[in-house]
């Protein structure tokens, strides 16, 4: 099974494809696409949803996992952040494969074993679960953790439903 790991942003929208074969992964590509920060927000929109259908055109996955968005003390880059979300969502939709989405914390507990690791914690943990990894951004790397992360929940909803539940509750059981 092939999926694909979204961490969406406006400037920067990370990626990573990893096989899943049950609990064995492995790396297959990362990277990233970044939209013109010049340009109009509709421009930089239209470019991150065409980046990403290139990558899932190049790759194709059986299965889309996307980072919910981090709402931040910024009202104005929280949307932004969110319509960067939605045109990034929006291609593999378009595409007929599954989106799943899962919280920031849960992507990291189930990388790293905390819900609130650092950028640095979940670049090494994603290198070392994936041997041959080598995201040369941290916008890579996340995706590639959302991707691990999916790979661990996609088969069963109630167990991912008690995962959220744990790391909303900062691991407590």
């Amino acid at each position: 099974m092939r999926l694909i790991g979204l961490d969406p942003g406006l400037r920067v929208t990370g990626w990573g494809v990893v096989d899943a074969d049950g609990n064995r992964l492995s790396h297959v590509a990362c990277g990233v696409v970044r939209s013109d920060e010049h340009a109009s927000l509709a421009e930089r929109l239209m470019h991150l949803h065409k980046g990403v259908l290139e990558v899932l055109s190049r790759f194709s996955p059986d299965e889309a996992a996307v980072e919910e968005t981090f709402v931040n003390r910024n009202p104005t880059s929280t949307l932004k952040l969110g319509q960067a979300r939605g045109a990034v969502m929006l291609a593999p939709a378009m595409c007929g494969i599954p989106v799943a989405e899962y919280p920031p914390n849960l992507i990291k507990k189930t990388v790293v074993g905390t819900g609130h690791a650092a950028k640095g914690q979940v670049d090494l943990m994603v290198r070392m679960l994936l041997p041959g990894a080598a995201p040369e951004m941290a916008d890579a790397a996340d995706a590639l953790a959302v991707a691990i992360c999916h790979a661990r929940y996609r088969a069963s909803g109630e167990t991912l439903e008690r995962a959220i539940a744990r790391a909303e509750a900062g691991g407590r059981r």
